[in-house]
């Protein structure tokens, strides 16, 4: 096995999935952080501006709208594309590499926390408010869905899938010199 010091990586058994693995991973992240990014700036900050029932109805077609195959690859994706990249690197030697694929999986868990442990129950207060064609008191079901404990969970989980995707970026470019120096035999 070769030793590879410039690129801080340890030659291993090569892996044919790293690399597509890698890049789904940064896909799947990058769509997240996308997406979380998009109520924290103008989903969010839109609906404010509605009145109740307006504000009730949306949400709760959102909620529903959002379980969907698309956003399950990239919501679960996210997790399990660089869960397994980060292991594939470690066992295939790209030890450099594998420490900000595991980086980046510890701040989509982060955003998985704060989702799983903020976000859903907020939302599972909403839909709890029923239909809206039986909902009694708009303003009282916007209030108990809470909007700024809401917005400010977006947020960081918004800020940890950012700072995610921010470190794969150098797990991109070491997975890439790794290659190279396992390719031309320079380390």
């Amino acid at each position: 096995m070769l030793a590879h010091q410039g690129a801080g990586q340890q030659a291993g058994p090569r892996s044919k999935a790293a690399a597509p693995l890698l890049y789904l991973a940064t896909l799947t992240v990058g769509l997240m952080a996308g997406f979380f990014f998009a109520f924290a700036i103008l989903v969010m900050p839109s609906l404010a501006k509605v009145d109740d029932r307006s504000f009730v109805v949306a949400m709760q077609k959102i909620n529903e709208g959002v379980q969907t195959g698309a956003f399950a690859f990239a919501f679960f994706g996210a997790f399990i594309f660089t869960g397994a990249a980060a292991i594939v690197h470690q066992r295939a030697g790209y030890r450099a590499a594998a420490r900000w694929i595991f980086a980046a999986m510890l701040l989509y868990v982060v955003a998985l926390a704060l989702t799983f442990g903020g976000n859903i129950p907020l939302n599972d207060k909403l839909a709890a408010a029923g239909d809206p064609a039986v909902i009694a008191d708009f303003a009282a079901a916007r209030a108990a869905f809470n909007e700024g404990t809401w917005n400010a969970l977006n947020a960081a989980r918004t800020i940890a899938c950012m700072l995610s995707l921010l470190a794969l970026v150098p797990a991109i470019a070491l997975h890439g010199r790794a290659n190279k120096a396992l390719k031309t035999g320079i380390s």
